[in-house]
Order: structure tokens, then sequence, then C-alpha cells
């Protein structure tokens, strides 16, 4: 009956096993959000300002807001290759003891983005932090990324926006936003070179000319304290307007004479990439995914369903998932050698020291059991398999066979002072041994629901990360002193059981030693 009901437990580890999602690190709470917005291209810095002080204005409105602070486009810095359509405002958050009653972080940032849901704007969440690492690590701002290669950016960009709207659709998808890799607005200036030539004007001064009127050359700087300003000289805002106003700008001949640009050039607007992304020497573009309410991996495994059957790919072009998911996946590819790796060094560890096979099965049989309570209380806490996650299995599997060898120890060196003949006599000796193990056991998994209670009653910096790693010990303590107390010594019986029913058998005339050893007994 107990080994029926070991047997059932185990095998209802397929409930949780089938619904608990995968990721590969937990979001950990830092104090702040940051906030990454994505208009299309073409927007003047004007009119990013203008943005910026709006979403500025609204995100202040939120109670729980202590200040926010922005940039539009890239820092003064090689490493910060943002366009002027991407927004960063960091956003510091008030201690959560003046926060409302009952909001957590996901209701602010949930609030932040209805407030924020403007034309124009792909809104995008996550923690400085974190983001930073994404961007520094995968190249994308996003926890999911859709890379899209090949050899045109025309059909590149057409492909990248069937794939957001294929995306938009799947249940968990907070924004999505194919990175157009056209649509730039860039004011061309084409000189005539036979108007020039006619008029004797170098190109070095026509060139000079328009520097200095559109763009400003650095004439001296001003010098205040430890502080530098350079003084610039450009045509002011209201004659660079337009290309009409272009073209009055005047460029002066040899001859001393000033000659309106629109006669010695051709200025018009024209399109073009606003960057231009390449990896491995081909060109590229991105589908930026941000999630919320679902795990990982299983919203990859229905997007990859989704848009292989609804997005038709040309010769020559590929489509690939990355950002975080990359991470998962080699993640999954270590656990994936070091887990069995350390279950079978575990192994041959007991069988060096028991020299039995069935002993060591036995304690081997504490693994499984471990595994039932921490899936289970993985799953009950809304948690997704991680790498975190899986740390505190790990940590479990230790702990788990060192009661078990404990409390086979205790029976081992009951039976063995007791000699018994019969079956009656080995059930009172098993069962003394296992009672001389219940308090120790007990007093080991107290201690250790003790030492990880004030995980799960703070709520502190790095408490996100630190819980998925107690809970799966926690809830497989649980089901290893249901294996320790009950199942070991039910299976020991029904072992020694058996061979004491096979000596007495062989050898009837003679009387039954049963003396489980440590020491090689190879029976």
């Amino acid at each position: 009956m107990t080994v029926a009901i070991a047997v059932a437990l185990t095998a209802s580890v397929i409930v949780p096993i089938k619904r608990i999602g995968s990721e590969f690190m937990p979001a950990l709470y830092e104090g702040e959000l940051l906030y990454m917005p994505t208009t299309l291209p073409g927007a003047s810095a004007t009119k990013m300002r203008e943005i910026l002080g709006q979403t500025n204005r609204v995100i202040m409105t939120v109670p729980e807001v202590e200040r926010v602070f922005g940039k539009a486009g890239r820092a003064d810095t090689a490493t910060d290759p943002a366009p002027l359509t991407m927004i960063e405002s960091w956003i510091a958050l008030k201690p959560k003891d003046q926060w409302r009653s009952g909001i957590t972080v996901d209701d602010i940032t949930a609030e932040l983005d209805q407030r924020l849901n403007m034309p124009g704007l792909v809104n995008s969440w996550g923690y400085p932090i974190k983001i930073r690492m994404d961007m520094v690590s995968t190249g994308i701002r996003t926890p999911l990324g859709i890379k899209v290669t090949g050899d045109d950016l025309t059909e590149i960009e057409a492909l990248a926006r069937d794939i957001e709207a294929v995306v938009t659709g799947i249940p968990g998808t907070r924004s999505a936003f194919a990175d157009r890799v056209l649509g730039g607005r860039y004011l061309d200036i084409t000189p005539d070179r036979a108007e020039l030539a006619r008029r004797n004007i170098d190109m070095g001064v026509f060139q000079g000319v328009v520097q200095t009127a559109l763009g400003g050359m650095p004439l001296a700087q001003s010098v205040e304290g430890r502080e530098r300003y350079d003084i610039i000289a450009r045509y002011d805002r209201p004659f660079r307007e337009s290309p009409e106003d272009f073209e009055q700008i005047l460029v002066p001949t040899p001859a001393g004479a000033h000659i309106p640009l629109g006669e010695l050039a051709t200025i018009a607007y024209a399109e073009g990439p606003p960057m231009i992304r390449s990896e491995n020497a081909r060109l590229t573009g991105w589908v930026f995914v941000d999630i919320e309410g679902r795990d990982m991996g299983g919203y990859v495994a229905e997007a990859r369903a989704a848009v292989a059957e609804a997005v038709d790919l040309p010769a020559g072009y590929a489509v690939e998932f990355a950002g975080q998911y990359e991470q998962l996946e080699e993640a999954n590819a270590r656990l994936a050698i070091a887990i069995p790796a350390a279950v079978a060094l575990i192994f041959l560890l007991l069988m060096l020291h028991f020299g039995r096979l069935d002993r060591t099965l036995i304690i081997m049989a504490s693994l499984p059991f471990g595994l039932i309570g921490g899936l289970w209380a993985v799953w009950l806490a809304g948690y997704n398999l991680s790498v975190a996650v899986a740390v505190g299995f790990i940590a479990l599997g230790g702990i788990a066979v060192e009661t078990a060898v404990i409390m086979l120890l205790y029976i081992d060196s009951e039976v063995r002072k007791a000699q018994p003949q019969t079956r009656t006599e080995l059930f009172a000796a098993i069962s003394r041994g296992a009672a001389m193990r219940v308090r120790p056991k007990l007093m080991t998994v107290l201690t250790i629901f003790a030492g990880l209670a004030p995980i799960f009653l703070t709520d502190g910096l790095g408490s996100d990360v630190m819980r998925r790693i107690a809970l799966p010990m926690i809830g497989g303590m649980a089901s290893t002193l249901l294996l320790t107390l009950i199942v070991i010594p039910a299976i020991y019986y029904i072992r020694t059981g058996f061979q004491l029913s096979a000596r007495a058998e062989n050898n009837e005339d003679s009387s039954i030693s049963l003396k489980p050893s440590l020491e090689g007994d190879t029976q």
C-alpha cells in the first residue's frame, strides 16, 4: 500500500510539469523602472523634446512615482548608438511603505502603460540594470527579439512588419514593434558642379557654407569654472526651417558676389535607412517584443509556430528568436549536462560507500520524491522554471540524499544488532531504527523551514530571486520527510524480507542470520 501511494505521488508531478513555464531568470526589482518607448523614424528633435515632456508629466501623475528623468536619442558616447526616436525615462519609485494599499510593481507598470497609451508610441517597460545588461549581452532592449536577416532592406522591413502583426495577436504580448530599417527622412543637398565651375566657386567653400549655416561651426569656447561651452556660429532657426529657407543661404564667390544656394544645388527630401544593422555580413532587421504575464519558453514556442504558419520567407532570408531566449537555451543546454552529471556522481559515491545496488537505489529514490514537493510548490506559487529554481532543486537533491542516507544507516544498524530470523522480527527492528530517526529528521526539516522562512517574510531587493531558490527546498523537504519516515522503511522491509524468505527456502534446516552490512555485500 505504501509503495502504491509513493508511485501515485511520483506520477502526480505530471500535472505541474505540464503547466510550469520556463524563463532564463526572474525579473529582479531594482527600486526603479525604465520606460523605453519607440516612435516611427523621421520625428524631429523638437517633436521628440515635446513628446519627452508629455510622457514625463503623465508619469508624475502616478502617486508611487518619486521622480522621472528622460532622454531622447543618443548620449555623447560611441557606446550608446540609440536613434533619436528612442526615449529612455528613468522612473524612481517611492519606498514600498508609501505605496497605495495592495498595489504591486506590476500594477504600477500596468497603470503607467495605460496612461501612456499615446498615438505613435510603442511602449516597453523593464528595470534599468536588467535592460542595460540585456542590451550588452543580447543587443536588444526587450526580453525577446525576432531577428530577420537577408540581402535587401525593403524585403526585410516587409517581413518584419508581417511578423509584428502576427505576434501582436499572441496572448501575453504587451507590445511589438518592427524596427523600421527604412523610413528615415534626409535632406539631400546635391551641388551643381557645372554651375559651381561657371561661377568659380570651390567645392570646399560650398561645403563649408552649408556646414556652417546648418550644422554650425565652433569658433571659440567659454570657460566657466570647470564647465566648458562651445561658441558656435550658425543660422538662426527661423532662417533654416524649410528647404525654401535653405535656398536663400548665400555662398560667396571669389569676385565678392553672394549667390543663393538654390542656384548652385538641388535641395530635396529623400527617404533612406535611419540605421543600418548587420550581423555575419548580412543585413538585419529586428522585431522588439515585450512580454507580460507569460513565460518565455511557452511564448516563444507559440510565436515560432504562428510566424512559421503566417509568414512566407523568400529564399535567402531567415528568422531567428533572440534576446533572453538565447540565454535560456544556453542555460538549458548546460543544465542538461550538469544535472545528470551531478546525479551520476551521487550514484557513484553511494555505490563506493555501500557497495550494494539495492541500498543505493533506495537512497536515490529520494531525488524524485524531493521533486514532488518542489515542483508542486513552484507551480502553486506561480513561478516559472529558471536558473534560480534549478539551483534550488540542486540544493534540494543534496539535502534529500543526505537525510535518506542517515535514515538507512539507522535502520541498518538496528537490523544488524537484532539479527532477525522472521519477518516479524525484521519489522520490529526496522521500526526501532526508523523511530530513532524521527526526531533528528523533524529537527532537520524544521531548521530548514526556519532558516528559509525569512526570505518569504521580507520584501527587499533580491528577494524575487532568493524565493525561487528557497521554495523548491521547502516544498521538497515536505515530500522528502514523507519519503524518509514512511517509504524508505517500507521499501527496506520489502527488499530485506524478500531476501529473508529466499534464504529460508534455500536452507530450511540452518538458522537464518541476516546481516545487512556496509562493506560490499553484493547479494
